[in-house]
């Protein structure tokens, strides 16, 4: 779904809150957009004054875990440190984590204890089943060659907030759309 940034700010407004997906799609158009247009700097100007006074709340993302890619990228590491130690091959965690995760159902908890239920019942249920996505995305992975090269790897900015990013966005670019005084000195 597409949606312009005045649209998802008029949204925003009207309801009081910016919800995460709203924000990522703005975040997106962002990312995407070679050049903002003047609307869309100032609808992300209103955005960002109405979220600092109150007018509008972020509703943040809900905090949780999936349970699985700890437990797979833990037996993922070992088992390739040991391929690695008595080998001269390299082998790409991420690439071996994800096959494995793809082919194995999500544990996800929002509490400690959630975490803590999720990891006793995969070790007790589902550690086969791990084990085995996992000598399979190994055995996969030892039978390519180099696949990486020229692809990009995924990454994210999870340093800077929204808010910090429709800072420095305005910041940077706002700068050529001010308007310039009509109250020129004419002493000078």
């Amino acid at each position: 779904m597409s949606s312009s940034i005045e649209k998802i700010v008029e949204q925003a407004l009207q309801d009081g809150y910016l919800t995460p997906t709203m924000e990522a799609e703005v975040g997106r158009i962002c990312d995407t957009a070679s050049e903002l247009s003047i609307e869309e700097y100032m609808a992300l100007d209103r955005l960002m004054g109405s979220l600092l006074t109150g007018e509008v709340v972020a509703v943040p993302r809900k905090q949780l875990i999936n349970v699985m890619e700890e437990l797979v990228l833990s037996e993922a590491i070992t088992r390739v440190a040991e391929i690695e130690a008595t080998s001269d091959r390299v082998l790409d965690v991420g690439d071996i984590a994800a096959y494995a995760l793809n082919r194995l159902p999500p544990l996800y908890a929002t509490t400690e204890e959630g975490a803590s239920y999720q990891r006793q019942k995969a070790k007790q249920e589902l550690q086969d089943l791990i084990s085995q996505q996992i000598d399979e995305a190994i055995a996969r992975n030892l039978d390519r060659p180099d696949i990486n090269e020229g692809r990009e790897r995924l990454s994210k900015n999870e340093s800077q907030g929204f808010l910090e990013q429709v800072n420095v966005l305005l910041k940077t670019n706002a700068h050529n759309y001010e308007k310039p005084s009509l109250n020129r000195n004419s002493n000078s």
